[in-house]
């Protein structure tokens, strides 16, 4: 018979509390992640300084892992859209931050990989968060596929969007925008995205040519569109 228990000192990673199961029959230290859970598997003998040590030397893998289940769309269809309580996670540009409601009236804070969001409003404050945080990093990677493209000096304003229709646009004078959401996506995604856009710049269309930059930047650019098709309403 094995006994579960949360370890004494109510360790977490990246938000998620980390569960200890030891067992009589077991003879070494295992650690599990699945499904957003993080787990220790353990002899009854092992002392918790050992337990510290071991998952202190895995942190980082335990992290990745956690990170690549945030951004899977099973785990947002099962809730259907972002949860705004304590303790959630949040998938950022590729980062896995935690969200802390606090009894404020001041704008959201982020301190490390914890984001601090008013109690009161916190998905009105997510979202204006998001929109200002992913400006400087969506203008950059822009000017990056504009420059790859030959059409730096062609890129005009960068903003970020919050249709309900587009991920993307580009205008005849070369201002873009790019929807705040994408900032929810794989990295490979929202570069997909960037670059899509950043290829009007040299034709206003979506002729063979088009395409033609785009691979010629991107060679598998097809699997991210594919991606974003399939599940881009979990975003």
């Amino acid at each position: 018979m094995g006994m579960s228990a949360q370890l004494p000192t109510q360790w977490t990673i990246s938000g998620v509390p980390v569960t200890v199961k030891r067992s009589l029959r077991r003879r070494t230290v295992a650690l599990q992640v699945r499904d957003g859970a993080v787990t220790i598997h353990a002899p009854v003998h092992v002392p918790v300084a050992f337990l510290e040590d071991f998952l202190d030397s895995r942190r980082e893998w335990v992290e990745h892992h956690l990170m690549r289940y945030a951004a899977r769309p099973s785990a947002a269809c099962r809730t259907g859209r972002q949860e705004y309580t304590d303790g959630a996670p949040f998938l950022f540009l590729g980062e896995l931050l935690t969200l802390r409601l606090v009894w404020s009236d001041k704008t959201p804070l982020r301190v490390e990989n914890d984001l601090f969001l008013p109690v009161e409003i916190p998905e009105q404050a997510l979202e204006e968060w998001v929109r200002a945080a992913c400006l400087p990093p969506y203008t950059a990677l822009l000017r990056y596929y504009a420059q790859v493209l030959g059409a730096g000096d062609r890129l005009g304003t960068v903003r970020v969007s919050k249709t309900t229709t587009r991920w993307g646009s580009c205008s005849s004078r070369g201002d873009i925008r790019l929807h705040w959401k994408l900032s929810r996506a794989p990295l490979e995604v929202l570069h997909y995205v960037a670059l899509h856009e950043a290829a009007h710049l040299l034709e206003m269309n979506h002729s063979p040519r088009y395409w033609a930059h785009v691979a010629r930047v991107m060679p598998g650019w097809q699997m991210h569109r594919r991606w974003l098709k399939e599940n881009g309403q979990t975003l």
